[in-house]
């Protein structure tokens, strides 16, 4: 680990998590340009993940989990992002939607704790399955076209939705579905083993290749009744959801690992038209230098409102805006510091054989993940101009 790493550790118990997961991303780095090149879902690093015990991270100590804040949380992500961008961000799904219902308390207790003894157990892997394509992110406030009937004491659900990370990888799958009798939406949890339950490989994108966010196909698919594991109420508020600061934390591990590539790459190439390597050259050490200094304030920031979430849990309801904030300005931040990356490797950071065309593509999917720009520029302007 370097000074990057060591910026944010405040406890012992960190700095072990940290190289514990440190271990891990070096190992992943070494296989990601592989399922990126192929479009796979990276199941060996998830065999590793599930070995290393990271899928109970976020699952609180009474239920047999490790219990780690948000700002832990953040660390492994930021981190195993260093090592690969798609299995962090893939992480990053299942380990916040069970930060998620212990958070908001959401769901009966009985389902909660079922599921977290089956991922600590038989490392069972679990996801939300938002989006669809005529509704769009979720965030936007579209109805589900996916619809759920009762059925006897049973519900029988038909949708489709598309971008659903992990896909291939998946146990259970949290899928919002309007309720056809009262026009209610809500989150069923559906297993991936129920009969008219199918996944459809559409997923061959330019960045976050190894997410494999696959479509999820849903054919009158039956579930128990106590499937409806949450009904939806519409909020006039933006809603505080800390979890979701794994999106910028991997996301400005990008940018990280296209800083490190950077510097290396910058001590040791030497054109024939210099006597050193670039590292003396003014511009490059200038570019660097903006490089640590958008990392520097994009990550303060980041862990500054993470501490703000652990420190005072009645006061989360007033973050709602920080955290929107956060995400725009962290993955703003990474994009920029991945872009002065590659200028300071020149052309050949647009070699297939170079790591940094990788960082380039994938850190781009942030600008795609919630919330938007937009919508964090709506709310901001918003709060400001309210009466």
């Amino acid at each position: 680990m370097n000074f990057l790493d060591e910026q944010f550790i405040k406890t012992s118990d960190q700095k072990k998590l940290l190289e514990k997961t440190d271990k891990l991303a070096k190992e992943f780095t070494l296989t990601a340009d592989k399922y990126d090149r192929e479009g796979n879902f990276p199941f060996r690093h998830f065999n590793r993940l599930k070995e290393e015990g990271f899928l109970k991270l976020t699952i609180p100590k009474q239920y047999g989990g490790d219990g780690a804040t948000l700002y832990e949380f953040l660390m492994v992500q930021e981190k195993i992002a260093q090592g690969d961008a798609a299995t962090a961000l893939s992480l990053g799904w299942h380990l916040s939607l069970l930060m998620d219902v212990h958070i908001t308390k959401k769901w009966e207790i009985a389902i909660y704790e079922k599921i977290c003894k089956e991922i600590i157990l038989d490392h069972k892997l679990i996801n939300s399955a938002a989006t669809e394509p005529n509704s769009g992110s979720p965030a936007r406030g579209g109805k589900p076209e996916t619809t759920a009937v009762k059925k006897d004491d049973n519900w029988v659900i038909n949708g489709k939705k598309i971008f659903t990370s992990l896909a291939p990888a998946l146990d259970y799958f949290i899928v919002p579905a309007t309720i056809e009798e009262t026009g209610e939406i809500g989150d069923f949890l559906i297993p991936r083993t129920q009969r008219g339950v199918s996944i459809e490989e559409t997923w061959d994108t330019v960045g976050m290749r190894g997410t494999r966010s696959d479509d999820l196909i849903l054919n009158s698919v039956e579930v128990p009744f106590d499937a409806l594991v949450e009904r939806k109420v519409k909020k006039e508020r933006p809603a505080a959801q800390g979890w979701l600061l794994h999106i910028p934390a991997c996301y400005i591990g990008v940018a990280v690992a296209a800083r490190n590539e950077a510097v290396e790459f910058a001590k040791t190439y030497q054109p024939t038209s210099l006597t050193h390597p670039i590292k003396e050259v003014p511009e490059v050490r200038r570019k660097v230098a903006e490089i640590d200094l958008k990392l520097t304030t994009a990550r303060t920031f980041m862990y500054a409102v993470a501490d703000k979430w652990d420190a005072d849990p009645t006061n989360r309801a007033n973050l709602a805006y920080d955290l929107a904030a956060v995400k725009t300005i962290v993955t703003n931040a990474a994009v920029e510091v991945v872009d002065l990356a590659m200028r300071i490797v020149g052309g050949q950071s647009l070699f297939m054989s170079n790591a940094l065309q990788r960082h380039y593509r994938d850190v781009r999917a942030g600008l795609h993940n919630p919330p938007s720009d937009d919508i964090t520029s709506k709310i901001l302007a918003d709060r400001a101009f309210r009466s």
